[in-house]
């Protein structure tokens, strides 16, 4: 019992680490979303945004919108779990996402 629990621990773990922690603001009121980006999204995304374990962003504004990106963001979709940004840091990450073409 306490080997799967410890077992347990450890993936939950693994996946907080691979998601990134809290959001990351340069100033009071500016939201740098390639700071946020690489915090939450690099670990399966890539840091160059070609992917890995998650899909290849690197062009995805010439698939989807930023409110579809933004969507995905705080909805998930497939693997990708839910809530990883909100509100204004969702919507940032999804514009700058919006604009690789």
């Amino acid at each position: 019992m306490n080997k799967k629990l410890l077992a347990l621990l450890m993936g939950a773990s693994m996946v907080m680490a691979a998601c990134g922690g809290g959001g990351d603001k340069d100033s009071a009121s500016e939201v740098n979303p390639e700071k946020l980006y690489n915090q939450k999204c690099s670990g399966c995304h890539g840091g160059d945004l070609k992917g890995g374990t998650g899909p290849d962003l690197s062009k995805i504004g010439a698939a989807l919108s930023k409110d579809e990106i933004q969507k995905i963001i705080e909805e998930g979709k497939g693997g990708m779990p839910s809530g990883l940004y909100k509100g204004e840091e969702a919507s940032k990450v999804a514009e700058w996402l919006a604009e690789k073409k």
